[in-house]
């Protein structure tokens, strides 16, 4: 999982943000989801980089190097606005949006929180609705409130045995191990980023989601949905749900992958994202000249 990327920093009032950007053209910013970070996305980027500007940040959802500032706001509204920050700090327009698990329900937060610079919208597999977070993690931000438990909750992923099997729900294909330790260690080894993971798991709360999906529907931006029906967290259903919800929405299913459709099938997700691109980007031109030419 590795790009020929150009990694950088960007200073937000929040705190430091490490990111990879890789290609030129229209922006392209991928917002991954807990307890991963932007490599994720390095094979689906390294095939769009091609033809799009492809900024991968590591977002402060757990397995992120370096700690945010004590009081920064991690919650999904919070984390919405660290994204709309960094779009800003980097003066980036017409942006494509791609989100994936967490990273899709912030990213819907986004969008109708802060949409000034998001020119379209791509969902994978996420969290949506009333499914945030998904069946089995439900506990989670209760417990995270208990003195001790965050402490509790990692200790059997000390275990390497343990760490693959809980990634292997996510993905049908193999993730290599080292991968997945870098992805643990943060949380674990870091009391900064100890600190944030506790944050970005007590906030993790339907509300969220479901009053971002009473205002996607007018939302009026191009968006994808490209989902994997074999994912048992974030069924074919939400998707169907999402796609009648929005406006400006179609949905593409993707065969032979789970929840992390970056990994499974990243040359199937960016073949959909940049054929998305472009269809709606001549769309526009198209509409754009016709306006014009009545006028």
């Amino acid at each position: 999982m590795t790009t020929d990327a150009k990694s950088s920093t960007v200073q937000l009032p929040q705190g430091t943000i490490r990111y990879r950007e890789s290609g030129s053209g229209e922006p392209i910013v991928f917002v991954h989801g807990y307890l991963v970070d932007g490599r994720l996305w390095d094979g689906a980027a390294r095939k769009l980089a091609s033809g799009f500007r492809c900024i991968q940040p590591d977002w402060p959802l757990g397995s992120h190097r370096v700690a945010m500032n004590p009081d920064a706001d991690l919650s999904p509204p919070g984390i919405a606005d660290l994204v709309a920050d960094f779009l800003e700090n980097l003066d980036l327009d017409g942006v494509t949006i791609v989100g994936n698990d967490s990273g899709g329900a912030i990213s819907q937060v986004l969008v109708t929180r802060r949409p000034e610079r998001v020119a379209r919208l791509v969902l994978t597999n996420c969290d949506t609705h009333d499914n945030f977070p998904p069946g089995p993690f439900k506990a989670m931000p209760p417990l995270a409130k208990l003195p001790g438990a965050m402490t509790a909750m990692a200790l059997p992923f000390r275990i390497g045995a343990l760490r693959r099997a809980a990634f292997a729900a996510f993905a049908k294909r193999r993730i290599d191990p080292a991968i997945i330790d870098s992805w643990m260690e943060p949380s674990v080894t870091d009391a900064g980023v100890k600190r944030d993971t506790r944050k970005v798991t007590i906030g993790l709360d339907k509300r969220y989601t479901l009053e971002a999906a009473e205002k996607l529907a007018s939302f009026d931006r191009p968006t994808l949905l490209a989902w994997a029906p074999e994912d048992r967290f974030f069924k074919i259903s939400y998707a169907e749900r999402l796609a009648q919800t929005i406006p400006n929405a179609r949905l593409e299913r993707i065969e032979d992958s789970k929840t992390f459709v970056p990994i499974d099938q990243p040359e199937r997700l960016a073949e959909l994202i940049g054929s998305f691109i472009r269809e709606t980007r001549d769309a526009r031109t198209e509409h754009v000249g016709a306006a014009s030419t009545n006028d």
